[in-house]
């Protein structure tokens, strides 16, 4: 067994898609970043990777590379389950908790776990979405960022 965590932040902007886990959630504002900005594929990314000792999604998908502009997660996503299969090891579980004061996750919950198993290529019953918010406290409480904090177990 291997615990991998993986955290990530990226400021919301206006104009933006608000990609979770390979889901659109519908919002006026979505994630400022290089690629599109989903920042809980980006935390899970970091947790996989981690579980392998294998360095953060950085290593792998550069920013400064110019093949990751606007693209879609799910894609360094995919790519990342593949690093995993290589390496023998297959996803037991994901927990993950998103930070966002707006909009509320509820609603979407079950559509971001769907999309994350899928994509995992794992049953959804693996995949825990919890979803908190930081009432007012730090850039993410005042609504200006989204956070995710990732931890997944791999069998070897």
């Amino acid at each position: 067994m291997r615990i991998g965590f993986g955290y990530d932040i990226h400021r919301l902007v206006p104009g933006r898609k608000l990609m979770l886990g390979g889901f659109q959630v519908p919002s006026e504002y979505g994630e400022d970043g290089h690629s599109d900005g989903d920042t809980l594929i980006h935390a899970l990314v970091d947790a996989l990777l981690g579980g392998l000792a294998l360095g953060d999604i950085g290593s792998f998908f550069p920013p400064s590379d110019p093949l990751y502009k606007n693209i879609n997660s799910a894609i360094l996503l995919k790519e990342t389950v593949r690093f995993v299969k290589e390496k023998r090891a297959r996803v037991a579980n994901v927990d993950s908790t998103i930070i966002l004061e707006q909009p509320k996750i509820g609603p979407f919950r079950e559509k971001i776990r769907e999309s994350l198993a899928a994509l995992l290529e794992i049953e959804p019953s693996r995949v825990s979405i919890k979803a908190k918010t930081k009432e007012g406290a730090d850039t993410t409480g005042r609504g200006e960022a989204v956070e995710a904090y990732v931890v997944v177990l791999l069998e070897d």
